[in-house]
């Protein structure tokens, strides 16, 4: 692995550990057994270090949404069942965003993120429905991200194999925000 991608891994751990106000290029410099000036070879700021962690992620939900929001037409059970696949590629970067986002909103990539979320709701068109559609919405989908973010203290991390947990999750959503009449359609 080269040292530009452990700085990386140590970063995501770090930041999802102490968070990523508390963390410093330091920090990540001492963990990765390097100097803070090898960070900032690879690194020119956290705040870039943090954007290359988290726009992948960010990256594949914006061409799952895009087509989306340009003509439609994937179904809702399409874009759930495409939408768990991407939180399972992205599963480190979950909690990161999650649990850090709202406080970050002047972090550019975590402000992005929340944009991409309020797309992702309004493809729902729960941006604007009822009150009870948007709780729907926030259940379905803050629950599948916390349960990510939680999975080692869930018993999940290895535990339990990940097509097991996809499908889980799957039906799960699909009960929660695939209305029954469109589930066969």
């Amino acid at each position: 692995m080269s040292l530009h991608d452990q700085l990386r891994e140590v970063a995501l751990a770090e930041f999802a550990v102490a968070g990523y106000a508390a963390t410093s290029l330091q920090r990540i410099a001492d963990l990765a057994g390097t100097s803070k000036a090898s960070v900032l070879y690879h690194f020119a700021s956290k705040e870039q270090l943090l954007a290359e962690i988290v726009n992948p992620a960010l990256d594949d939900l914006e061409q799952l949404i895009t087509p989306l929001d340009d003509h439609g037409g994937l179904r809702r059970a399409d874009f759930v069942e495409r939408f768990v696949d991407l939180l399972l590629l992205h599963h480190q970067v979950v909690p990161l965003v999650i649990n850090q986002g709202a406080t970050l909103d002047d972090v550019p990539v975590m402000h992005r993120a929340t944009e991409l979320m309020r797309r992702v709701a309004e493809l729902f068109r729960l941006a604007s429905g009822s009150t009870i559609e948007k709780l729907r919405f926030g259940v379905a989908f803050g629950g599948v991200a916390y349960t990510l973010a939680a999975a080692e203290r869930l018993g999940l991390n290895g535990e339990i194999p990940i097509d097991e947990v996809r499908s889980a999750l799957l039906e799960i959503l699909h009960d929660l925000l695939v209305p029954a009449d469109s589930r066969t359609a």
